[in-house]
């Protein structure tokens, strides 16, 4: 049994962990970024974790959930490395298999990915290999430990008086441990028995007196103040090195991923424009959504922890299955068909009533439904599954891709090569339908199937097989608990039913009547629409509420449902103070 103390032996669990992750990514620089321990059991969490869960993550960090996954992931392995090093003190043997336990599921998890091969098991195989290490190396053996030891008295000086044997100088003390100080057991003192007085040879302690240690004396051992130094040292060293190799492993990922690639694509020309922007779409008001969400600020949903890096050189799409003619596509030959360019707005299902997961763009790409007249699909082939170089699925009707709505293979955003984490170099975007039914990033394969015969990626996990966008309607301004000043008040929002188009917006305050707002132009029924309405607002606390109706002549219900299975539906509601 190692005397570590419990502060370092923790201390050196959780250097190995970070050794073991940092090790890992210069080789996940060969085998792929998916491959790194972290990011595999990460991509595995996300499979397996039950959807309430799941949904709490979105509902909290929104689009910055895969980093607070990651960062839980680390802060939940350094939590049970930490454990494994106070295990290990006593058993050794514990703390290694727990690393390997942890090699074991960094395999598994990477192995399970889609496409993965023999060689992404390297990545945690190695990691895990120099964390064992570390972890014997620090608590194979002992640190050096300074006993306060006892000390013996020792003989009084022949020349000493008879009174200086009671003194504090002339009896042995053992300094700084329990036991400091005279003693009146180690010096012979009347009617202490044995050994009381001094001995007749010069004042002597009696040789009783140096057998031993006093009754009940035990040693206090402290670590050595160097061999700490040396130990806090040496977690320094790796701790650092762990990270610059780990930082290291991700700027070299970095460098090998697909950006350049994707500057050098050059769009072509759309065949068919999309419509101008009617003037007075945008009301460019403050707090106000604009018509066009700017590329960076589109919200990004997705099940990947690290964002595919596709190589448009390499990237192939397959339509096959039940069809007459299979097809297979390069970038290129994609590039070279006619381009269609069409405003859209995509909305994520795991929007929340008066959510911000939804954004309007102008996409470019090539027409789903021409490319599936050339498959020929067969009898009985109702779902189209997109499937994503990561494994990930979505069933689309095949009605919906071929009923004349511009559902597109995009390769184009805002008049730009699809951004990266968006679904370079090609991605579905399909209007009227939820994106986790439709809107495939990453793209490489369209199978011809039925939705008898498969259920894509969330339709196992409790949501709806298909995904119809319901007609919603969101304020923007006032914002809720706002503040504001009595009188004119511009209340203003976006409404959508795509591709059925919004008719009419209502807004109402303090459950009173219905008011109709004003609806700006917009380019197409595909995307949103902001609306308007004046208010004469009075001092004190009110409730405003919007609803839309769309063409159909539905109107927004206020029925409060939550997202899974189909989307959210109620009405925004928002509080504000009036001065």
């Amino acid at each position: 049994m190692s005397s570590t103390p419990r502060g370092l032996a923790a201390l050196a669990g959780i250097t190995a962990a970070a050794v073991a992750i940092g090790a890992a990514e210069p080789v996940a620089v060969l085998t792929g970024p998916r491959s790194a321990p972290l990011i595999a059991v990460g991509g595995l969490v996300v499979d397996v974790v039950p959807e309430p869960v799941k949904q709490f993550g979105i509902d909290v960090f929104g689009t910055y959930d895969k980093i607070a996954l990651l960062v839980g992931t680390a802060l939940l392995l350094a939590a049970i490395a930490a454990l494994l090093g106070l295990l290990a003190v006593r058993r050794l043997w514990i703390g290694l298999a727990g690393i390997a336990a942890f090699t074991a599921l960094g395999v598994a998890a990477a192995l399970t990915r889609a496409g993965a091969d023999a060689a992404d098991a390297l990545p945690a195989l190695v990691g895990g290999g120099l964390g064992a290490v570390v972890l014997w190396a620090f608590l194979a053996g002992p640190l050096e430990v300074d006993p306060w030891p006892w000390t013996p008295p020792q003989p009084l000086p022949a020349s000493a008086a008879p009174g200086a044997a009671a003194s504090s100088s002339a009896v042995g003390t053992p300094g700084p441990g329990p036991t400091a100080g005279p003693s009146s057991s180690a010096v012979g003192t009347p009617g202490s028995g044995p050994t009381a007085g001094p001995s007749s040879a010069g004042g002597a302690v009696a040789d009783a007196a140096v057998t031993g240690p006093p009754p009940g004396w035990e040693p206090l051992e402290q670590t050595d103040p160097e061999s700490r130094r040396r130990f806090l040292r040496g977690v320094g060293v790796l701790a650092g090195t762990a990270a610059v190799v780990g930082l290291g492993g991700h700027w070299l990922a970095g460098r090998r991923g697909v950006s350049a690639a994707r500057e050098a694509v050059t769009l072509p020309a759309p065949a068919s424009a999309a419509p101008a922007v009617p003037a007075g779409a945008d009301l460019s008001l403050a707090q106000l959504a604009p018509y066009t969400t700017p590329t960076s600020g589109f919200y990004r949903i997705d099940t990947a922890l690290v964002v595919p890096q596709v190589d448009p050189e390499t990237w192939r799409l397959r339509i096959h299955g039940r069809v007459r003619n299979p097809i297979e596509l390069s970038f290129a030959d994609l590039l070279a068909r006619p381009m269609v360019e069409r405003y859209v707005t995509l909305a994520c299902v795991s929007n929340e009533v008066g959510g911000d997961l939804i954004g309007n763009a102008r996409w470019l790409g090539v027409p789903i439904r021409e490319l599936l007249d050339e498959a020929e699909p067969e009898e009985g082939a109702d779902q189209v599954v997109g499937r994503s170089v990561d494994g990930w699925t979505c069933g689309t009707p095949t009605a919906v891709l071929r009923d004349g709505r511009d559902a597109l293979l995009a390769v184009g955003m805002n008049g730009e090569p699809l951004p990266v984490e968006h679904g370079f170099p090609v991605r579905m975007v399909v209007p009227g339908l939820y994106g986790y039914v439709s809107a495939c990033k990453w793209v490489t394969e369209l199978e011809l199937t039925s939705f008898a015969d498969f259920d894509a990626y969330w339709v196992p996990r409790g949501w709806s097989a298909q995904g119809p966008v319901k007609t919603q309607s969101r304020i923007d301004t006032p914002r809720p608990r706002n503040r504001i000043t009595a009188g004119p008040v511009m209340v203003a929002g976006v409404a959508w039913a795509q591709h059925r188009g919004v008719s009419r917006v209502e807004v109402r305050v303090d459950g009173g009547p219905w008011r109709d707002a004003t609806l700006a132009p917009t380019v197409s029924a595909d995307t949103w629409v902001q609306w308007s309405w004046r208010w004469d607002a009075t001092p004190g606390e009110h409730t405003l509420q919007v609803r839309a109706t769309d063409t159909t002549g539905e109107t927004q219900t206020g029925r409060e449902q939550p997202v899974e299975p189909d989307g959210a539906t109620g009405w925004h509601t928002v509080t504000v103070t009036v001065r």
